[in-house]
């Protein structure tokens, strides 16, 4: 149910004497040829569909910072809309006596260019500026953060996004704004206030550019995957299949393996290099179907006890397990639950330093229970993993989109190296017993029920018809969904409790009948903070095989009931 729905076109502006202004104006400021003589064109053809597209809006920071198409204007990615992201930044940074920055980038298209002319704009504006040595991981980015006690980090990455993307995440190292940030991603009001200051920005060829700038030595690097595998005390034989899905992960995942004492995975080489293009998936994301073909049927040739993969950046893991004789994919809150009650058995608290788990409102709430039941404190938070960063003493915080921080004083956001090397530990702990994690998996069943998750996206052109859906069930919901009543409606802008407002409603579904009164449902509906979609995530606690009927019968109606409200 990934990726349906109708398409919208977008309403196409004609050119005002103003925007076309605009649109010169900007055209003489870009600091590359190439995109301001692809704007040119555009203006000489009178082309409206890429002029409006280019002209929307300046970027704007959503989940997981500034994320876009890349193209020229200031609706997109180029490295104008970059040098006065940077600019800025840097003017933030002055205000607020940040002194210090460092960047790094993944292999995608544009990112070496945006990452040398950010370090270039910071060095000019007169800060102490290191840059990453090459492409690396997201992880390596925010641990240099805090191994160096720097101020600011920015990654240049889309991270799964399809290969037309780019993006800039920006991380605080101290507190800033009241908010206590140790590395982690910028929330409100600090992006705001940083979009306030890029308005300011009048002129990118006017800016000072100088580089004398550091690159960040290659002992950082060994730190974090030293520091990584100190992670697993004793390494057992397992044989690992590992996808980089043509990332930056796998020099690094290989690197931690090896200082870990694990046998070097089994790589899938199709995959292995970074390859901006994305040649053998659609889309780089371990979640979509079809990505983890090549890893799979690998495991199935080598007879693999356990398929990773990364996404390109490698904040996110994703893991394929034998099941009932074949290969299942597991969900995102799957993982969660696995390494929720592995981390709560086999790290046990400091005397004095409490023990703290936590995850998205999206994602199962079976995680709780797990706390619960080990005496330790749970958060709930919002979506994205700079909320998730911010809880206070946090152990181990997990997102369903599979994103997870197994080590958060070593990286204060999700990493999907130190995730990958702790379920290879696990999994080679229950091979020594003639055990695997689907084995690991029906025991957490067992102890707390079945908490079954699915998720339905559709991908939108425009996102306003967003609004239509929150709308339709804000004001004219349905009486029933599925065979269920439904028992209360949320609206996230306005919450309940001390979450934050966001964009999106929660909806808790209630049983029509004594035999079933024991059946929990429950669904948030909201918009992707990362993509150009519309999200909708289910739970349903039942008896296994019943909680699977629901959640195919309730998907089934809910997206036809979103294709007809966004008609």
């Amino acid at each position: 149910m990934s990726d349906q729905g109708p398409v919208i076109e977008d309403e196409l502006q004609p050119i005002t004497e103003q925007l076309r202004e605009e649109i010169i104006a900007w055209i003489a400021d870009d600091p590359d040829p190439d995109t301001a003589t692809e704007l040119l064109k555009y203006l000489d053809e009178n082309n409206l569909f890429e002029l409006n597209r280019a002209f929307q809006g300046f970027l704007q920071f959503g989940t997981a910072g500034l994320r876009g198409r890349l193209g020229p204007g200031p609706s997109q990615m180029n490295r104008a809309v970059v040098a006065r992201v940077a600019a800025g930044i840097a003017l933030y940074m002055r205000d607020r006596k940040l002194n210090s920055i460092v960047i790094g980038r993944d292999a995608r298209y544009g990112s070496e260019d945006f990452a040398n002319d950010s370090a270039e704009i910071f060095a000019g504006m007169g800060f102490d500026v290191y840059l990453l040595p090459r492409p690396l991981p997201t992880p390596v980015l925010a641990f240099t953060l805090k191994e160096l006690n720097l101020d600011v980090g920015i990654m240049v990455t889309a991270s799964h996004n399809p290969a037309s993307d780019n993006g800039y995440k920006v991380y605080l190292g101290k507190t800033v704004d009241q908010i206590k940030y140790n590395g982690s991603q910028i929330i409100s009001p600090s992006d705001l206030e940083i979009s306030a200051e890029i308005a300011k920005i009048k002129s990118v060829r006017e800016l000072t550019r100088l580089q004398n700038f550091k690159i960040v030595d290659e002992s950082i690097i060994r730190r974090y995957i030293h520091k990584t595998a100190s992670l697993v005390k004793k390494p057992g034989e397992i044989k690992v299949v590992y996808t980089a899905m043509h990332g930056v992960g796998s020099e690094t995942l290989q690197s931690v393996f090896r200082a870990a004492g694990f046998a070097q995975p089994i790589l899938v080489d199709s995959q292995n290099q970074p390859d901006p293009d994305f040649p053998t998936v659609q889309f780089p994301n371990p979640e979509e179907p079809g990505a983890m073909d090549l890893a799979i049927n690998a495991g199935r040739d080598w007879d693999a006890d356990i398929v990773l993969a990364n996404d390109p950046d490698a904040d996110r893991c994703a893991v394929a397990i034998k099941d009932d004789g074949g290969w299942r994919i597991l969900r995102g809150d799957e993982i969660g639950f696995i390494l929720g009650r592995y981390l709560a058995e086999n790290f046990p608290p400091t005397p004095g330093n409490k023990r703290v788990f936590a995850n998205s409102i999206v994602s199962s709430s079976l995680l709780a229970r797990i706390a619960e039941s080990y005496g330790i404190d749970f958060k709930e938070t919002l979506t994205g993993f700079k909320w998730l960063a911010k809880v206070d003493q946090l152990t181990f915080g997990y997102e369903e989109a599979l994103g997870y921080a197994v080590a958060p004083d070593c990286v204060n956001d999700k990493d999907g190296i130190s995730t990958a090397l702790l379920l290879t530990d696990l999994a080679s702990h229950l091979k020594a017993r003639g055990e695997g994690i689907s084995t690991y998996l029906d025991e957490i069943w067992n102890r707390y029920g079945f908490y079954g998750t699915s998720q339905i996206s559709i991908r939108l052109k425009d996102l306003t018809v967003i609004d239509k859906v929150l709308d339709f069930f804000l004001t004219t919901p349905p009486l029933e969904l599925a065979g269920f009543s439904i028992e209360s409606i949320e609206n996230l802008a306005k919450p309940r409790g001390d979450l934050p407002a966001t964009e999106g409603i929660r909806i808790f579904l209630a049983s029509q009948g004594v035999e079933s009164s024991a059946i929990k449902v429950r669904l948030i509906i909201r918009p992707s903070g990362t993509e150009p979609k519309i999200k909708c995530y289910l739970e349903v606690v039942a008896e296994k095989s019943q909680a699977k009927r629901i959640l195919e019968d309730l998907g089934s109606e809910i997206t036809s009931l979103l294709e007809k409200i966004l008609r």
